[in-house]
Parts: structure tokens; C-alpha cells; sequence
């Protein structure tokens, strides 16, 4: 009697084993999707106004980006009217949140000012301290 409970106990280990796999194969194989999707349309941010130097510059959201006048911010703007770590834009699966981050001027999204972090769409504008941001497709 013992034997067929040890036999049956090892037949359900080994049925939860493949269920197991079954599921992170699965899970897996969803995010390698998503990423990809997410990869294809991704939102970017292009400068259409502030320094020559900026104007044009494209940046895919593939991570968070910091905007501000501290030396280690992703997007360095040399502007006084933007603080050391002014504005953040985190991409998320349904595009990508705005989030000012204390700033002492503001940071405004088609003219009004950001208090919350915010949903972007295609066509915004970002503003921090005279440089303009759009946000774009690839």
C-alpha cells in the first residue's frame, strides 16, 4: 500500500513540475511579446524649441528619462529656469507618465502645469524652462 501512495505521490510531483514550466514558459513567452510591441511603436521625445544645440534631438522612451540641470540627469539641459532634476518621463505599457519632480519652475504639458504625474499621447508638448518637447511615434 505504501508503494502505490509513493508512485501516486511522484506522478502528482511530476504533473506539478510541467505544470510549472507549462506556465513560465507561457509568462515568458508573453513578456518577449509585449516587449516587442512595445519596442515597435515606441514613444519618443524630439526638442522643438530651446538651444540649437538640442533642436531636433530625437530620444526613444525605452527607459526612464530625467530631465534637468544636474550633470547626471539622462536629457542635461543648461538653462536656469530648469532645476537639477526637474521633470521625469517613465514609458509604461500604454505609452508613457510625466511626472514633475519638485521643480521650481513648473514643468507644463500643452500649457498647463503638471501637479500629478500624467499620461502623454502623441502630439503633447512638454515644457521645461524654454526648451519644448514633442512627443512622437517611431
Amino acid at each position: 500500500m505504501i508503494d502505490v501512495a509513493l508512485l501516486a505521490g511522484r506522478i502528482v510531483l511530476v504533473a506539478l513540475i510541467y505544470l510549472f514550466l507549462l506556465f513560465a514558459i507561457k509568462t515568458g513567452v508573453g513578456l518577449v511579446r509585449s516587449t516587442a510591441k512595445t519596442k515597435k511603436g515606441a514613444l519618443t521625445i524630439v526638442v522643438t524649441q530651446g538651444p540649437t544645440s538640442l533642436l531636433g534631438t530625437s530620444m526613444p522612451l525605452t527607459s526612464a528619462l530625467v530631465i534637468g540641470r544636474a550633470e547626471g540627469s539622462d536629457l542635461f539641459i543648461s538653462d536656469p529656469l530648469v532645476s537639477s532634476k526637474h521633470a521625469r518621463i517613465t514609458p509604461v505599457p500604454t505609452g508613457a507618465i510625466l511626472e514633475d519632480l519638485g521643480s521650481t519652475n513648473g514643468t507644463l504639458l500643452n500649457g498647463r502645469k503638471v501637479t500629478i504625474p500624467t499620461a502623454l499621447a502623441i502630439g503633447d508638448q512638454i515644457t521645461v524652462g524654454n526648451v519644448v518637447f514633442e512627443v512622437g511615434q517611431r
